[in-house]
């Protein structure tokens, strides 16, 4: 733990340098501690490049000022100032410019996760965490309570569409005010990629599932004790077996289930919608699939921990937009629909294309992309045994090169490697070494009714690469 007691000083009295200010964690940090009425400065390497303007434009928007990555932070706050303390992600090395002129200043370096964890500890906080959803149910639990006047605060990793549509980067807010008495209720998405979700005591914990991610699932739930034994009060839990040594005390929700105290019954699955019934309640969902349904029930159960009946939450659920890249559609041309969607380890991504089959018309034309060699090693055999299963005889998958965001690994792998094999089994799988050739390939290909899926993490760019294929189609 880092020598800066947080707690030492008010926020508005802290000035906190975020270094890579421009990555979802770090850039919803930087703005909750503004909207918290503190100093915050940020660099990125990325805006130095003029690069990612949109980020920077709404960061200085909130107050946050922005400066090169080259140490100069020091100076940023006037002469009658002093950083307390720079907050680094495990991305920031330490030849870092800002981080060796933190070293030669004096300046403590927080890692992102201790400033989250004493936000979690200020705050009444909900903590989402497990292999996937955790961005959606955390953007579900935070517009279900401030559709029911809650004004809850919020701290994730994806943007809420409602906050974007409303100026925001859409990944943090703090309301700075809470209903007289009560204390503000914070949502955050509790990452297990990198370790730190057991670096949180959340009042509500909720655990969503395990399955193979960044990490094998003996080493996550290892991890999932250690979060479930940090809860001061209730634990949502899904039904899956992979978790049932918590059910013990334990609220559980799932679909379909006799034993879940919150279950969806009743569902009906439509091309962009969902209905069902909990406790003889009805609920619409205006986003689609199978697994959309799982992560409003849980968010419909952490919810009626702060003491909201299901009936309240009827109208906030329903006017849920969604999360960016999280099923999103970017545009459709000649009937042709283009979705964008985050989907880069084997649940996910059987989930997406679950999704997709139930809402196109013809076939799915997905084009995922692996991200980082080591990950892409990793999940090599359960990627593909994946899109084996649940490619139709009419889909077709491409597979660009795998994404690489720097730094030195080994190389071993490619994704020709994984297209290859699931050729195999029959499927139309292509590879092509260079991504920038694809977007005209699947416009090509595409017909009346299709539907093209675009998936992959990590890479910023992917969003524009939808837009391609929509011009694409359009010419």
């Amino acid at each position: 733990m880092s020598s800066f007691n947080l707690n030492e000083k008010s926020t508005q009295n802290t000035w906190l340098h975020f270094a890579g200010v421009a990555g979802s964690g770090m850039s919803a940090l930087a703005q909750f501690h503004a909207l918290g009425g503190g100093l915050a400065t940020g660099s990125d390497r990325s805006f130095d490049q003029g690069e990612r303007q949109n980020i920077r434009q709404k960061l200085e928007g909130l107050g946050v000022i922005i400066v090169p990555q080259d140490g100069s932070f020091v100076e940023a706050g006037g002469r009658d100032k002093k950083c307390d303390a720079m907050v680094v992600s495990t991305a920031v090395e330490e030849t870092v410019p800002d981080v060796q002129a933190s070293r030669k200043n004096q300046v403590t370096i927080l890692h992102r996760s201790e400033l989250l964890a004493h936000y979690v500890s200020a705050h009444q906080t909900i903590a989402i965490t497990g292999t996937s959803g955790k961005s959606t149910v955390t953007a579900m639990v935070y517009s279900i309570l401030r559709g029911c006047g809650k004004n809850p605060a919020l701290l994730t990793g994806g943007a809420v569409s409602e906050l974007m549509a409303e100026g925001h980067i859409g990944n943090a807010f703090n309301p700075c005010a809470s209903p007289e008495g009560e204390k503000t209720i914070l949502v955050i998405e509790a990452d297990e990629s990198d370790g730190s979700v057991v670096r949180y005591h959340p009042w509500c914990g909720v655990i969503l599932n395990l399955g193979l991610d960044h990490k094998e699932p003996a080493e996550i739930m290892e991890m999932f004790r250690t979060f479930k034994s940090n809860i001061t009060g209730p634990l949502v839990l899904s039904e899956q077996e992979a978790l049932s040594e918590f059910r013990p005390k334990a609220l559980t929700f799932g679909s379909n289930s006799d034993q879940a105290l919150f279950s969806a019954n009743n569902i009906e699955l439509r091309p962009e919608t969902s209905t069902y019934s909990m406790n003889q309640v009805r609920f619409e969902l205006n986003v689609p699939g199978a697994y959309n349904v799982d992560n409003a029930c849980a968010a419909l159960a952490a919810c009626a921990q702060t003491g909201l009946e299901l009936e309240e939450m009827v109208q906030p659920l329903a006017q849920f937009q969604g999360v960016q890249r999280r099923f999103e559609k970017v545009g459709c041309v000649r009937d042709v629909e283009v979705i964008d969607d985050f989907a880069h380890n084997p649940d996910k991504i059987e989930a997406a294309l679950k999704a997709g089959q139930i809402r196109s018309k013809g076939r799915i034309l997905a084009m995922f992309q692996p991200h980082g060699f080591g990950p892409t090693r990793f999940l090599k055999d359960a990627l593909i045994e994946t899109f084996k299963s649940n490619l139709r005889p009419e889909d077709v998958l491409w597979m660009p090169e795998i994404f690489f965001a720097g730094g030195s690994v080994q190389r071993d792998i490619s994704s020709a490697d994984l297209i290859s094999t699931i050729k195999k089994s029959g499927c139309d799988a292509r590879f092509s070494n260079h991504r920038s050739d694809l977007a005209a390939q699947i416009a090509a290909e595409a017909k009346t009714g299709d539907l093209v899926l675009v998936m992959g993490a990590r890479d910023p760019s992917l969003t524009g690469f939808c837009h391609d294929i929509l011009n694409e189609l359009g010419n």
